[in-house]
């Protein structure tokens, strides 16, 4: 195929410091496959049949065990954990890929049964979300979380700061903070869970403040354009609303012109749902006013990914879902090919059916 401004998803970019073979991200997707929070062989496969991916960035790494929210899922705190992941890493690297770390604290979105000691999930204050806690027993509704005192805030920036370290010891080529989907340090910057009235709550430069502080610290770690942020401005995920989102972003983009990242991670819309919401703002200011690389996210398709560069409105394209079921979703793309369908009954759990079982395009098929 030609390259040509509608195609040029298939073309390499800088990004950082590294050469991406092409522009199609493979977004970061919870798969709860995990064993007592390590990474292993199964996940393993599961990455490397991927790695033709310009970019995999790893389902969400807990940081700590306090930022568990979901059972079968990885960590990234103990020395076992970073060495689970060395095999994954070198694998990728094997064959040509690059692959981030994402970094997860998921706040008040967890519950006891997940929580180290069975201790309360912690959030910026005392709000419940109204939604489910996956947990090794099933699915349980969230209670009210405990506020996290002031004096504690160094240690969350603390925990992300290790983290990214350990993420580069365990071969991760950069990190993505997970700052989207309603998980803590979302959290920390919308009203609708930030009840605070101290130098992290009320006014918007105090919300975004912990987003900032954490981004700092990592990109020091990760440095060279090695730390992406990803944000959700407008979704309601995790049961999360702002009255006002848009002064918020827009404020919090500004700050990061300031800070050495290898790109911003926009989930645009509704996560998983619509990319159109009512109330909410035009995302192409966020574009705009992002000096740097702007990766978009939600629904997109081979069309939309195309229309994206064409109008130039992203440089990275990120896609979720599709890479559950399309291990080579980078060729079945760029030859226009049909996708595997989804199995949703597989997506969360389980083993290698619906995770590394999904088949690739035949290897002597002229197409």
């Amino acid at each position: 195929m030609i390259n040509t401004p509608e195609n040029d998803l298939f073309s390499p970019v800088v990004v950082g410091p590294y050469i991406l073979k092409n522009r199609i991200i493979m977004a970061p997707l919870t798969r709860a496959r995990s064993a007592e929070s390590i990474a292993t062989s199964m996940m393993q496969e599961y990455y490397t049949q991927r790695s033709s991916a310009g970019l995999i960035i790893s389902e969400g790494l807990n940081i700590s065990p306090q930022a568990v929210g979901y059972a079968f899922t990885p960590g990234l705190w103990t020395a076992e954990q970073i060495e689970s992941w060395r095999p994954v890493t070198a694998a990728v690297h094997d064959k040509g890929g690059r692959i981030f770390a994402q970094l997860w604290h998921v706040g008040r979105v967890s519950h006891p049964d997940v929580q180290l000691g069975g201790e309360l999930p912690v959030a910026p204050s005392a709000v419940r979300p109204d939604v489910e806690a996956f947990t090794a027993g099933g699915k349980k509704p969230a209670l009210i979380p405990r506020a996290l005192g002031i004096d504690e805030l160094p240690g969350i920036v603390a925990d992300f700061e290790q983290a990214a370290h350990n993420a580069l010891v365990a071969g991760f080529d950069g990190v993505e903070i997970h700052a989207a989907n309603g998980y803590l340090l979302d959290q920390f910057m919308r009203d609708g869970a930030n009840r605070r009235t101290d130098a992290y709550g009320g006014v918007v430069e105090n919300r975004i403040r912990l987003t900032l502080e954490v981004t700092k610290a990592v990109a020091a770690i990760c440095n060279g354009g090695r730390t992406g942020l990803r944000i959700s401005p407008i979704s309601t995920a995790n049961g999360l609303s702002d009255s006002n989102p848009e002064p918020v972003f827009k404020a919090l983009v500004d700050q990061l012109n300031d800070i050495d990242l290898a790109y911003l991670h926009v989930v645009e819309g509704i996560t998983r749902g619509p990319r159109i919401v009512k109330g909410g703002f035009n995302l192409d200011i966020l574009r705009q006013r992002f000096k740097g690389i702007y990766m978009a996210n939600n629904g997109y398709d081979r069309d939309l990914a195309f229309a994206a560069r064409h109008n130039d409105t992203a440089d990275l394209i990120a896609f979720g879902r599709p890479y559950i079921a399309n291990p080579d979703l980078v060729t079945r793309l760029e030859l226009n090919l049909s996708l595997n369908p989804l199995d949703n009954a597989t997506a969360y759990g389980g083993g290698a059916a619906g995770y590394t079982d999904y088949p690739f395009l035949p290897a002597n098929d002229p197409w």
